[in-house]
């Protein structure tokens, strides 16, 4: 089994990382260095690069905190980025090194959020099979609820209904660049009166990213009678439309304001993309269901799709000598 050189992220290795994220089978502009970068003072950088030779074969986006590395936790996803000519055989083999790695610099544990398969270009399930053979534990599971664009889907009568609602009160949509009504006026209260939160990303941050990655952070308000009443930022990569954030004032059952913007995102601006993704509706790393939001989401014709998290010990790196026979 041929061995893989593994060496810590340094910031001559920016230009490099960036390449190689541009043209691998399983990333998107999540694990660009310009996105990792806006929250680098908040997680002890551990992300790797793996070579043969000079040759940049593999990434991993990672974090430290005390003897554990974990896919980094400031992302939504992650794991191995792999190289497109990359085949299990190499996969194992690369994955072995950054185990072996991380053993020799004393750090026991890895934790791994796998990218769902939805936001890949070409099968690369590589990793779950090494987890396997690693004996890694399952620590968490969601659920994502995903329209296949692709094939035949329809809304549900009440969805079709609050579309009408919408088109009846005369709302109109308008995709803007500015964040700070939608995020002052309606994202930040309504998150804090109803979980005690703050918007994951600032006004700053969000709109920081938008001008670094113009194409893939989009954002869309909801007026009635020029009164913005709701709005969505959307994160879209090659494959995938997200809404990262969304949210309605009071008024956005009567008026049907959420459903006719997810009506014109789903059927006018993403209608070529494959895949829609609503992201999770869990609670309690993903043990429970909140069973409303998920009623929602599949009443637009969503599916089910899920995305893991495992752990395992670094010393396993062991068992993957002799696999290939």
């Amino acid at each position: 089994m041929k061995n893989y050189t593994v060496r810590r992220f340094e910031p001559h290795y920016t230009a490099a990382w960036n390449a190689f994220v541009s043209t691998a089978k399983n990333a998107t502009f999540l694990f660009h260095r310009d996105f990792m970068g806006y929250h680098a003072d908040r997680f002890q950088d551990y992300s790797l690069l793996v070579f043969d030779g000079e040759k940049l074969v593999a990434l991993l986006p990672a974090n430290r905190v005390e003897n554990t590395v974990y896919s980094h936790q400031g992302l939504t996803y992650g794991g191995f980025v792999l190289g497109n000519q990359v085949k299990l055989g190499a996969s194992i083999a690369i994955i072995k090194s950054v185990l072996h790695f991380l053993h020799s610099n004393q750090i026991e544990r890895l934790q791994l959020k796998t990218i769902p398969t939805i936001y890949t270009t070409a099968f690369s399930e590589e990793i779950q099979y090494v987890l396997f053979l690693t004996q890694a534990q399952v620590l968490r599971r969601d659920c994502l609820s995903v329209i296949d664009l692709t094939q035949p889907f329809s809304f549900s009568k009440d969805r079709k209904q609050c579309v009408r609602r919408g088109e009846k009160a005369q709302l109109t949509i308008r995709e803007e660049t500015d964040f700070a009504p939608f995020w002052e006026q309606i994202l930040r209260p309504n998150l804090e009166k109803k979980h005690q939160a703050n918007p994951v990303h600032s006004e700053a941050e969000i709109t920081l990213l938008q001008q670094k990655f113009p194409e893939n952070i989009r954002h869309f308000n909801v007026y009635h009678n020029d009164k913005l009443v709701a709005g969505t930022t959307v994160f879209v990569t090659e494959t995938v439309a997200h809404p990262q954030y969304i949210s309605g004032d009071a008024s956005k059952n009567e008026l049907g304001s959420l459903d006719f913007l997810y009506d014109y995102l789903i059927h006018t601006v993403f209608k070529n993309k494959h895949f829609f993704d609503f992201g999770p509706s869990h609670e309690d790393n993903g043990r429970t269901i909140n069973e409303g939001i998920l009623f929602w989401k599949e009443s637009f014709g969503a599916k089910t799709t899920t995305q893991d998290y495992y752990e395992l010990e670094t010393a396993q790196y062991t068992r993957l000598t002799n696999v290939m026979v």
